[in-house]
């Protein structure tokens, strides 16, 4: 019952985004800014086709793990010479809109806890805008830099994963005290600075502190609404909107994968995704290192 009214929710998002991606093509092409559109998309050695592909296995990745979509984007982009301030404003802006989905699955299906929200949210906000503000400095005139230390996050995340492959279930544990005002505003910071990284540090700890699972991964999942619309938001005020093709890339291919992630979730061994993903994770990573310090 849950996976289908997961499905029916992401369906009907599916479906109403759909028509608005098609009104607007179709709109497009009555207007005869068809080519226009199809130059942009060609930009940067058609980087936007590659993002939809990027797009759809994040989300793939997210549906069956729980986590995951901005790490891959991440260790993505910097590894495709994308600057930092880049990578994490489009990550963002494209999220926006993914994030959304989930956070409406799960108050349909009464996953969430409003105090638990409230607890994670507003840190997490405050520690967005002073994240993206950082990353907007620092990845402009400090990209080498900047992408180094992004790029060593992604490994330890990397390696976090590839450790889940390999972790026996275990009993359930006394529930542990939280500091939820520090996690919000860490995992806020660096989830905006890094691109990614909400997932494994704020609901990973929840789960591990002995939260209720189902309102750990449901508040978190709203909490994360919240600080990916005020990233986004603080990257416009300070950057602009830039890399459209990047964006429209990883929103159309997260959009289109994002109804059927619940049943993957069922289908999908999510014991060697974990592997496979870690692995790919920390190659990419170890690569953009060599690269940012050797080149």
């Amino acid at each position: 019952m849950i996976i289908t009214n997961k499905i029916r929710i992401r369906l009907n998002v599916f479906f109403i985004a759909a028509v608005i991606i098609g009104s607007i093509v179709s709109s497009l092409y009555g207007m005869g800014y068809l080519d226009e559109l199809q130059a942009v998309l060609a930009k940067d050695n058609y980087i936007f086709y590659w993002m939809l592909l990027v797009g759809v296995l994040a989300e793939i990745v997210a549906g069956s793990m729980g986590m995951g979509y901005g790490v891959i984007c991440t260790t993505t982009l910097l590894f495709l010479n994308i600057p930092p301030h880049i990578v994490s404003a489009s990550i963002h802006s494209a999220e926006s809109f993914t994030t959304a989905a989930g956070s409406l699955s799960h108050i349909k299906l009464k996953n969430v806890s409003k105090s638990l929200v409230k607890k994670l949210a507003v840190p997490a906000v405050i520690g967005a805008v002073i994240g993206a503000v950082c990353l907007t400095y620092l990845g402009e005139y400090y990209a080498r830099i900047t992408k180094t230390i992004i790029a060593f996050y992604t490994l330890y995340l990397g390696i976090r994963i590839l450790l889940n492959a390999f972790k026996k279930k275990q009993d359930k544990a006394m529930k542990k005290k939280t500091n939820l005002t520090r996690l919000g505003v860490i995992g806020g910071f660096i989830d905006s600075f890094a691109g990614g990284g909400w997932g494994p540090l704020v609901t990973g700890t929840l789960i591990k502190n002995a939260f209720t699972p189902r309102f750990a991964v449901g508040s978190s999942t709203v909490a994360k609404f919240i600080l990916t619309i005020t990233a986004a938001v603080t990257f416009f005020f300070t950057l602009g909107i830039q890399h459209w093709n990047i964006i429209l890339g990883l929103l159309i291919g997260g959009i289109l994968t994002a109804p059927f992630s619940a049943m993957l979730t069922a289908k999908l061994p999510v014991k060697k995704m974990f592997l496979v993903i870690g692995m790919l994770v920390i190659v990419m990573s170890c690569i953009t290192i060599y690269k940012s310090v050797f080149s």
